[in-house]
């Protein structure tokens, strides 16, 4: 069977170069007789392969010295408990809603302190980034999903952070696990920055933590496991326990992708491009649109459904355009569950191909059922 063209929000699909290069090392990775799947993760093999990755990242995202790039397990979600555990100082944090993620972190946030959310787009069902110019007050945090995945918004320009009362910054912390090195970022900006893996970076498995040194604390909060101590894995450099090893292998690989494409700003381009070229498609079709406004649109993520009025034909017709779809070759079209209609995942690894093939299918499809 041919490859297809997999439009999942995640895992997502991976550069062909990389998946072809892995396949050559499963057996014996560069001599050693053996596969990185194998190998112990204190051995000499073993080492420069994580070593490399995170020189990558910070390479890549231009990471000052006096941040931490953890391996972490469990996760982006297991994130939304950490956070709080290890930030909480004045037991205060401030979030902004912006969709189902953001959500689920306000959730688990208030079972260790006070959380303020001071701003949402829930009136219109995640559609638009709220406009927040300034977060001020004694927070020991401010909280973004800097991409949401499953309704297709971003941040265009991030929410500025005061200061707290007793003149301290506020630390801004951003879930980036669906737009991550999809174009460059300033890391500065940022307290902690993190993501998922499994859509622009490697296969499930691994949590990228970016966090800046000082907001490590030597004692979190009380009742803290192990595991869930920044100071745990900043001190052991994400070798307290056995880290995922085969999948940080395959990271290294996507970074050095990544970095042979022009880094983060030969991403935004190429990310750009595909938007553009689908949204510009939807924006003038009248079989199709998108849900989302303009000012808020993600690069990553693009959820669009039928113009059919009638709740019961749409939902028809939407099960009708997945099912050729995927007949077609272009798979995990549909939109989340929670807010039906389709989806097409466009990261990095996706070729513009991809994208204009799926277009050509569309606008059949659309003729097909008009």
């Amino acid at each position: 069977m041919s490859r297809v063209y997999n439009f999942s929000a995640g895992p997502s699909c991976l550069p062909e170069s990389v998946l072809k290069e892995a396949a050559e090392e499963m057996l014996d990775y560069k001599g050693s007789g053996q596969s990185v799947m194998e190998m112990s993760h204190r051995s000499k093999d073993y080492l420069p392969i994580i070593s490399d990755a995170e020189d990558r990242v910070r390479k890549l995202m231009n990471i000052p010295d006096n941040y931490k790039v953890l391996f972490l397990q469990g996760g982006a979600s297991t994130q939304f408990a950490m956070i709080p555990m290890n930030l909480k100082k004045l037991g205060k944090a401030a979030y902004i809603d912006t969709g189902v993620w953001s959500d689920k972190a306000i959730k688990e946030a208030k079972k260790y302190l006070t959380v303020d959310v001071i701003a949402s787009s829930k009136d219109k069902a995640y559609s638009y980034i709220p406009s927040v110019e300034k977060i001020e007050g004694d927070y020991d945090y401010a909280y973004i999903t800097l991409n949401n995945t499953i309704v297709g918004t971003k941040w265009a320009n991030l929410p500025e952070v005061g200061k707290r009362s007793d003149g301290t910054d506020i630390p801004l912390v951003a879930d980036a696990s669906s737009c991550i090195l999809s174009e460059p970022v300033d890391i500065t900006k940022f307290g902690i920055f993190y993501a998922g893996a499994q859509k622009n970076l490697a296969p499930a498995g691994v949590t990228l933590v970016i966090i800046r040194k000082d907001l490590i604390p030597e004692f979190p909060m009380e009742g803290t496991p192990i595991m869930l101590m920044y100071k745990t894995h900043a001190d052991s450099d994400s070798m307290y326990n056995t880290p995922p090893c085969y999948t940080i292998y395959i990271m290294g690989k996507v970074l050095a992708w990544i970095e042979a494409n022009g880094g983060a700003e030969g991403m935004k381009k190429r990310n750009e491009e595909k938007a553009k070229l689908f949204y510009d498609y939807l924006d003038n079709s009248k079989f199709y649109k998108s849900p989302v406004e303009k000012n808020s649109r993600s690069l990553m993520n693009i959820p669009f459904v039928t113009c059919e009025q009638n709740e019961e034909k749409a939902t028809a017709l939407n099960k009708k355009f997945v099912a050729e779809a995927a007949a077609a070759g272009f798979v995990n079209l549909a939109g989340h569950r929670l807010v039906g209609g389709m989806r097409a995942s466009m990261y990095n690894a996706m070729p513009i191909e991809g994208v204009k093939a799926l277009i050509e299918f569309m606008d059949k499809f659309a003729k097909d059922n008009a």
